[in-house]
């Protein structure tokens, strides 16, 4: 990115984090939406589901879905950083996004300072949609008999 001075370089970082914001809050929340619909999670029918050998089954079906969900908003992000940012390569790209992701924080020094910004705020997404998918995964869980 070559903007003409440091308020526009930082008011594109701010724009271009807000559409991220934006745009993995309508993935994660219609990718959530699609499992349970996918899943059949609805609420009446959880709660006439004692927790047997189908019940784990269901929750280990439900558990991988909501894991290639995170791994879909990963990518997309890396995407991001491979053709815009321009990541040497596409292991660098899904490594630093991975690690952003999941709030590891290490790779900092390794991201292109007119995007770091981004970065960061792929770690907030992260973190807010991780706890998403764990209250999803809890409330599935709570609704079936004991």
């Amino acid at each position: 990115m070559q903007a003409a001075n440091p308020a526009e370089q930082l008011g594109i970082q701010l724009a271009v984090s807000a559409a991220f914001v934006l745009l993995m809050t309508i993935i994660h929340g219609t990718g959530l939406v699609c499992i349970a619909r996918v899943l059949r999670l609805k609420d009446e029918r959880l709660k006439q589901r004692d927790f047997d050998a189908g019940a784990v089954l269901l929750l280990g079906c439900l558990g991988f879905l909501v894991f290639a969900l995170h791994i879909l908003e990963i990518w997309v992000f890396a995407a991001f950083y491979l053709v815009i940012a321009k990541f040497g390569s596409l292991e660098d790209a899904l490594y630093y996004s991975a690690s952003a992701y999941a709030t590891l924080g290490r790779t900092a020094d390794r991201f292109p300072e007119a995007w770091r910004l981004i970065g960061a705020i792929e770690a907030l997404v992260g973190f807010v949609v991780i706890g998403w998918s764990t209250a999803f995964m809890v409330s599935t869980m709570s609704k079936m008999r004991h």
